[in-house]
Order: structure tokens, then C-alpha cells, then sequence
């Protein structure tokens, strides 16, 4: 039997408001989404004055990210992005009822080498949901490393 790490909402809350400060300092209107193993929700939050399309594209980039474990943008990095045109996964986007994203701003949540989740952002440029998202990321690793926890904090992930 294998023993599991589970993402809870108190490591939500704490991935969320690093990503607000972060968007805050760069002068972005973000929507945040932290998701579970399964792609779904744990905390949903979109910044006053953020666009409304926003939750629904941060929660898909999350589910994105946890289910098949690696970093959105990496679906369609030329050359090799699997979602590219000629590439096995093009039109990978249309999975899921149209849930799948491929483009920036979802990051799978890695924990000691497994995936137990997905953080997606939507609402500035890839850069900036770039800048909120390994934000949110550092702020778990800062969070769990007392508890002798590893977390993967960066923008290119793939497990």
C-alpha cells in the first residue's frame, strides 16, 4: 500500500495569497485556482476587478496541470510540444468537454517527486501568471519545509 501527501485547504489559502501578493506587486488582476490529485477545486479566488472569464481559464489550467502532470506552456514549446500541429497530441485541447489547456499559466504541484495537484492563473500575460504561479509554488515549498517536505518550485515542470 502506498502512503499518499494530500494538498488541503490550508496550503491553498497559503499558495493563493502568495500569488495575490505577487500580482499585486506587478500590477496584475489575477484569478487563482489550487486543485487536488483529481483536478478538482480546493480554492478558486479572483482578485476584485479581474475578468469573469478568468476563474473558469485559471481552474482549467490547474486541472490541466495536475492530471497530466506537467507544466501548460510545455503542450506547445516549439519544437517538440506535443499539442503542436503534426506533433501525437494535436488537438489534445479539445479533451475533457474542452477543459484541456495548453498555453502558460498552469503548474502541476509537485510534493517529494508525485504530483498532488495544480495551480492555474488567468488573467495577465504569460509572464506575469508565470511570476503568480512558481510564487504560489515557492510559498508551499517555504511552507512544507519544516515538515522535511520537498516541493518542485519552478515554471518548467514535467513529471
Amino acid at each position: 500500500m502506498k502512503k499518499a501527501i494530500k494538498l488541503e485547504l490550508k496550503e491553498a489559502r497559503h499558495m493563493v495569497a502568495a500569488a495575490i501578493r505577487k500580482a499585486e506587486e506587478i500590477g496584475v488582476l489575477e484569478s487563482i485556482c489550487i486543485v487536488d490529485d483529481g483536478g478538482y477545486p480546493l480554492l478558486l479566488e479572483r482578485m476584485d476587478g479581474a475578468r469573469i472569464t478568468g476563474p473558469q481559464i485559471a481552474w482549467n489550467k490547474a486541472f490541466t496541470a495536475a492530471g497530466h502532470k506537467r507544466s501548460t506552456h510545455l503542450f506547445n514549446t516549439p519544437p517538440n510540444g506535443p499539442a503542436l500541429p503534426g506533433n501525437e497530441a494535436f488537438g489534445i485541447q479539445w479533451s475533457f468537454d474542452g477543459k484541456f489547456a495548453v498555453f502558460v499559466g498552469g503548474y502541476p504541484i509537485v510534493v517529494n517527486g508525485e504530483v498532488i495537484g495544480g495551480v492555474g492563473l488567468s488573467g495577465g500575460n504569460g509572464e506575469q501568471d508565470t511570476a503568480c504561479g512558481v510564487a504560489a509554488l515557492e510559498a508551499l515549498r517555504d511552507l512544507l519545509a519544516a515538515e522535511d517536505l520537498t516541493v518542485l518550485a519552478q515554471a518548467d515542470i514535467k513529471k
